[in-house]
């Protein structure tokens, strides 16, 4: 088995969610399907019900909008006993874009994370050239959970980790120049787990085409050849870090 622990499979960006999904079926692959807001919301928790292999996580993106947070807080604790539902996500800050409203967006995390703390809830966060105010902010709460396509550096990663959070590994590795193994090298497969974003940062060979939770195993092959380390041991160890997340 192998679990794509972040993805987002949603009608917006596939036209057969169907065969993709019984593609991921036959090579064993789990996915767990994140929201960034109320409409993908309410569609992942359709398709979860539609698909074994399918689990999900609810949340409010910081680039959406923050008048979804009421109807996706309903959603939520409308889930708490939903054996599907795994935890709050994809949540964060995102600083790239001009226009970022940053209180708002702090005031959006700060209010899904004492939700997170108040149910005892998992976490998947996003961080886009926002690293300390996410350090500062998640300092504030009891939480666990994934930082999201990680991309800092060793001593970020040891922040991130002693606070007990898992990093994100997806197809960004395999670019051109990236020097991300290097830093995953040095932390070691502990404390990582497996995504692929699809359908976006696909991986190499595949870049500049449509991602899918299938090219896990481009990721996964990537690191265990440059780390020198069994796939299967990467694979299983992998799945012991998400259950230390996730219920």
């Amino acid at each position: 088995m192998i679990i794509d622990s972040h993805c987002h499979i949603y009608s917006e960006y596939y036209d057969n969610i169907s065969e993709l999904m019984n593609s991921l079926k036959k090579s064993n692959i789990f996915v767990i399907n994140n929201a960034v807001g109320y409409k993908s919301s309410l569609e992942i928790i359709k398709l979860s019900k539609l698909y074994e292999n399918m689990y999900f996580v609810l949340g409010v993106h910081p680039e959406s909008d923050y008048k979804e947070l009421s109807d996706v807080t309903k959603l939520i604790e409308q889930n708490l006993n939903n054996n599907k539902f795994l935890g709050i996500g994809e949540i964060g800050l995102d600083y790239h874009y001009e226009d970022f409203n940053k209180e708002q967006q702090k005031e959006l995390f700060k209010a899904q994370l004492k939700l997170a703390e108040k149910y005892n809830l998992p976490v998947i966060i996003h961080s886009r050239e926002s690293t300390k105010d996410v350090i500062d902010i998640l300092k504030l709460y009891k939480v666990k959970g994934i930082i999201h396509c990680f991309n800092g550096s060793v001593e970020t990663a040891k922040e991130y980790i002693k606070m007990g959070f898992k990093l994100g590994i997806n197809g960004v590795i395999t670019f051109k120049n990236c020097k991300l193994i290097e830093v995953y090298k040095q932390i070691g497969v502990d404390n990582v787990v497996f995504e692929t974003d699809s359908p976006y940062l696909t991986p190499v060979p595949y870049r500049g085409e449509k991602n899918s939770p299938l090219h896990i195993n481009e990721i996964i092959d990537y690191v265990s050849n440059y780390l020198d380390i069994d796939r299967n041991i990467i694979i299983n160890k992998s799945i012991e870090n998400l259950k230390t997340i996730f219920n």
